[in-house]
């Protein structure tokens, strides 16, 4: 149900393209680690995966198991909240690994939230916290690296600036891009674990914002 709504809203919002390293296709059991930086991005990141042919699960913010009837559909679709802060903190890596021993594809945030700045702009990722590499040093799964740019271009700033910029990007269709880099195995201890994954999650970012059109300069008056 969320990939369809994603599918559906997210070429209403913006002009999104796709590109993959050279495997392409995403295995079954695979961690995808995307970089986050607006509201908006787990839709681009669901169409994107939904392209190649991935049913995800997503660890996300337990607070939206609260939302009336949302709840209810993350439950039945087998997404898994995270109850950051709490003692259950540990059981979605738990869930986690039954969903990857199971094939599905799972999708973990390493930065654990968008970055607390009110431009437009496209930022490197900030740093990781180490669930992902956790759970892929424990179960073995691979990792795809996904970066992705332009989700702040719909969506960012103050409250009333995020209204105005969702009513407004019908109109507007910003560029949007994601990109997923070739799967990559962790090793080694957490903390080199962890910073190999945020340097490859880095380069996928970086290549998807060179595939965004540059933003134009405003037009010089006439002298």
């Amino acid at each position: 149900m969320l990939t369809t709504i994603a599918r559906t809203v997210v070429p209403v919002l913006g002009r999104l393209t796709v590109t993959t390293g050279t495997v392409g296709a995403i295995a079954p059991g695979s961690v995808v680690a995307p970089n986050h930086t607006a509201l908006i991005d787990p839709g681009l990141v669901l169409t994107a995966l939904r392209g190649l042919g991935a049913e995800p699960v997503v660890l996300a913010t337990a607070g939206l198991w609260r939302v009336p009837f949302l709840g209810r559909f993350l439950t039945r679709e087998g997404h898994i909240p995270v109850h950051r802060g709490s003692r259950n903190a540990a059981a979605a890596l738990d869930l986690a690994s039954q969903a990857l021993a199971a094939g599905r594809v799972v999708v973990i945030y390493p930065e654990g939230g968008i970055p607390r700045r009110r431009d437009s702009g496209d930022r490197a990722p900030e740093s990781f916290r180490t669930g992902v590499a956790r759970l892929a040093l424990a179960t073995g799964a691979p990792v795809v690296p996904l970066g992705h740019a332009g989700a702040r271009r719909i969506i960012s700033g103050s409250v009333p600036k995020q209204i105005g910029g969702l009513l407004t990007a019908p109109l507007r269709r910003p560029a949007l891009h994601v990109h997923l880099a070739d799967p990559i195995h962790l090793t080694g201890d957490l903390p080199t674990a962890t910073a190999r994954l945020h340097a490859a999650v880095q380069h996928a970012w970086q290549h998807a914002v060179s595939q965004l059109p540059a933003p134009t300069s405003p037009a010089q008056p006439a002298r």
